[in-house]
């Protein structure tokens, strides 16, 4: 088994699709569409931005923002109003003790969010949560990744702005710096994770998973400890036509812990490891049936991407599982339905290998 990375150039700014009727009645559906007190336009209406600095005293991303003084006391209590929306499903009052301690804003990338700081004043412990631009790609993407994923997430859409929670974890770019080689960690659970989490991406269509677009969350137990990688970044939900670019160990800022899990683990276990997330999709996929169906109905016909990328991509998908089906795809909905049709025709037949392409050299 050999770790196959590929560079990649920067991504380009992908365009923000509207969400479109069909998805939002969806959204509405299932208590993901609200009526929100703060709009992403209300929180852009800042007056000052002031350069946010680390622990160590070093520049981010991110600008804290302030708001005219008439204005602030209002917002942050409405922004409260949010916070309960996404956690309590509205129940204010027993958020009484919870205030609204910064907001920050940052530029860098297609999103350009907001940033919520909430803190519990009985104990000083701190929360987040975001506030973004709507795009009909990161919500698709956030919605795949609630329904066929071991992870649950909650979000609030309305109108033109999206309200996403905050997702702990340690930054995937420092977790290859600072905690790769820790002792303390099974190397074999690490590659584990990093197979299912490369099969995951690459079944639901999510793309651009480099070290920055994730986090891992460590888990102790009883024998070691557990590791888990979560996507934190959606906005590349399917929209590029390269099929690497939905293949994790594809990226250069991912070639330590590929190189790493190929170290430490064997052909035939990263197999079994991958074939265990297929099952587990497909499993995920049944029990939501109903409610991935109606997701998948209103994604097939959102042109979420340029036919000539869809294009691209099923040609690909098409050698890659050996299924001329992957040629009749006009949509990228389609693509994602058709993945599962494949990895359900692998299951289907246990001596049928999984295709190359991903940590199955």
């Amino acid at each position: 088994m050999e770790a196959l990375t590929t560079p990649f150039p920067p991504t380009r700014k992908k365009p923000c699709f509207p969400v479109l009727d069909g998805l939002r009645g969806y959204l509405a559906r299932y208590k993901r569409e609200r009526e929100l007190p703060v709009t992403y336009e209300r929180l852009y209406d800042f007056q000052e931005a002031m350069p946010l600095t680390d622990a160590a005293g070093k520049p981010t991303l991110w600008d804290s923002v302030i708001y005219r003084a008439d204005e602030m006391s209002a917002l942050y209590e409405d922004l409260k109003r949010v916070y309960a929306l996404l956690k309590v499903d509205g129940d204010h009052s027993i958020m009484e003790h919870v205030y609204v301690d910064r907001v920050d804003f940052c530029s860098f990338g297609n999103s350009t969010p907001f940033r919520i700081r909430v803190v519990n004043a009985y104990n000083d412990n701190q929360d987040y949560f975001y506030v973004k631009k709507a795009d009909a790609s990161r919500v698709y993407g956030l919605e795949l990744e609630h329904l066929l994923s071991p992870n649950r997430l909650n979000f609030l859409t309305a109108g033109k702005t999206l309200v996403e929670e905050h997702i702990a974890g340690i930054p995937g770019d420092a977790f290859i710096n600072h905690w790769l080689n820790d002792p303390q960690l099974s190397p074999v659970r690490v590659a584990k994770e990093m197979v299912k989490f490369n099969e995951r991406c690459f079944v639901r269509l999510l793309g651009d998973m480099r070290s920055y677009n994730y986090v891992v969350v460590i888990t102790p137990d009883f024998e070691g400890a557990q590791v888990r990688i979560r996507a934190m970044d959606f906005d590349q939900q399917s929209y590029n036509g390269r099929k690497n670019f939905y293949l994790p160990q594809f990226f250069k800022e991912n070639t330590p812990i590929v190189t790493y899990c190929t170290k430490h683990l064997h052909a035939q276990t990263a197999l079994q490891y991958q074939r265990e997330e297929q099952t587990l999709m497909l499993q995920r996929a049944e029990l939501a049936h109903l409610r991935l169906n109606a997701l998948l109905t209103e994604m097939v016909p959102d042109p979420i991407a340029p036919r000539e990328k869809v294009h691209e991509l099923r040609a690909s998908l098409a050698l890659h599982y050996s299924r001329p089906e992957y040629l009749r795809c006009e949509s990228m909905g389609e693509l994602v339905r058709e993945n599962l049709e494949s990895i359900r025709r692998v299951i289907g037949h246990p001596g049928r290998v999984s295709p190359p392409g991903d940590f199955v050299c």
